[in-house]
């Protein structure tokens, strides 16, 4: 078990994990900033164990190659320690074995790449960054990319490589880089504990891909198993492998770790008032008014008793929900939108039945219990634990017919904690909900749930047995 920000990540590498079609059908991947090369003079990729190169920079690699750059291969450990209960091999076989796969990989995809073995005994980085430091610190220069696995990764030899090498490159004045390898595998698509706005992507030509595919398949002690003996077992099975074999390569920023938590009302009035009255376009954007029919059209009742609406804006979405409302009390945490959302809802004719109020939540959340919760591109302004308040609250307040409807942005936005994705995610999860009603799209995610069992609208209305 290893801890990223905070949180204990368990994983075994044949376990279930992440599909690679979840990671491809989440649009986060393409909205990061593709790589600069400006200023890059050297390219030095570290890698903790043989193979950890070719999966996370081999496309890095060939791009740089191409492009005539300078490269070092360091590779801090031999990886002899990938099969501990193997029969039919020694740790000092494998250690062989491994250089000689690492070798053939990066000739590979940079064939005048220089590759260098540190050495350093497999699974004991963490007791040895000092070792570490010395390697790394030896191939650095002027105008180096330093390029190391991601110090979050949650392998305790990845982590200390990516940790240390973000320590040198602050000190040596060089740009630092840091590619998952294992987070694949154990994350999902907008995870929180992924610096994800703080990193940039790189975009594989075919000849690239290409190369780093065939220096894959030259790890092969990784790849296939040793043998049919028990402890001989494939490290890098296929579903894993197929993260790597994607045309996009991430790279994460070291500086960019730590989580953020929710944004607080000098957020919102400062966008407010940088971006005037209808900053997101809600009133002339074809993409917002069809999303908020559909958002309207996917509510299971006609009419609702009492109705709570978190994060009302100026009110746009709250005069289509007022329609369908006995009651409706909307919320906002800043009073500049909430001053629209009154002067809109009174001059469409709901004054009397619609209350707008200044509140921040979850710490402020509303008494009383409604019908309908409505979170609407909200609740990823939230951290992560204010987003468990959040959800907690809210599915307190639900009557026991209770609809909560949330919809979210699926792209990634600089600054934002969460992510849509992340926040349905956890949605989705809330024990005591299950979902009524799903809606994805590349751009935005609907979700309607209620408290189990979730009953159809065809059902309720007597359409079906």
């Amino acid at each position: 078990m290893a801890v990223v920000n905070e949180e204990p990540v368990e994983f075994t590498h044949d376990g279930d994990g992440t599909p690679e079609a979840d990671w491809l059908a989440w649009p986060g991947l393409r909205d990061l900033p593709r790589l600069s090369w400006d200023g890059v003079a050297h390219v030095l990729v570290v890698a903790a164990h043989p193979d950890d190169e070719t999966l996370g920079a081999g496309g890095l690699l060939a791009t740089a190659a191409a492009r005539g750059l300078p490269l070092d291969v360091l590779v801090l450990t031999d990886g002899e320690a990938s099969h501990p209960a193997s029969s039919t091999t020694t740790p000092d076989r494998l250690a062989e074995v491994r250089a000689v796969e690492v070798a053939r990989a990066v000739s590979l995809t940079a064939p005048d790449a220089r590759v260098h073995r540190a050495q350093i005994p497999d699974g004991t980085l963490t007791a040895a960054p000092a070792r570490v430091r010395d390697a790394v610190q030896h191939l650095l220069r002027p105008g180096t990319l330093l390029i190391s696995p991601w110090s979050g990764d949650a392998h305790p030899d990845h982590d200390t490589a990516g940790l240390v090498c973000a320590e040198l490159a602050v000190t040596a004045g060089v740009r630092c880089l840091q590619y998952p390898v294992w987070a694949w595998h154990w994350a999902h698509p907008g995870d929180h504990r992924i610096p994800w706005t703080a990193g940039v992507r790189l975009d594989l030509d075919p000849v690239a891909r290409g190369r780093k595919s065939a220096a894959l398949a030259e790890h092969v002690s990784q790849t296939r198993p040793l043998s049919e003996l028990p402890g001989d077992e494939v490290l890098l099975p296929p579903a894993v492998q197929q993260h790597f074999d994607r045309d996009v390569e991430v790279f994460l920023v070291p500086d960019g770790q730590e989580l953020t938590g929710s944004l607080g009302v000098e957020f919102f009035d400062g966008f407010y008032t940088e971006n005037g009255d209808d900053p997101w376009g809600f009133e002339d954007r074809w993409y917002e008014q069809r999303k908020r029919a559909l958002t309207a059209a996917v509510l299971p009742r006609p009419r609702f008793a009492s109705a709570l609406e978190i994060g009302c804006s100026a009110g746009v979405f709250t005069v289509d929900l007022a329609a369908r409302c006995d009651r409706l009390l909307a919320l906002d945490i800043a009073a500049s939108a909430v001053r629209q959302a009154r002067d809109r809802v009174t001059a469409a004719g709901f004054g009397d039945t619609v209350e707008t109020r200044v509140a921040r939540v979850p710490q402020e959340f509303p008494a009383g219990e409604f019908d309908l919760v409505v979170l609407s591109e909200v609740a990823y302004y939230c951290g992560p634990a204010d987003l468990a308040d959040l959800l907690a609250r809210a599915t307190a307040a639900l009557s026991a017919d209770g609809v909560l409807v949330a919809c979210h942005w699926r792209h990634l936005v600089q600054g934002y904690p969460l992510t849509g994705d992340e926040v349905h995610r956890v949605l989705r999860a809330t024990p005591e909900l299950t979902v009524l009603a799903h809606h994805e799209e590349e751009d935005f995610l609907l979700d309607v749930l209620v408290r189990p069992p979730a009953t159809s609208v065809a059902r309720a209305g007597g359409l079906t047995p």
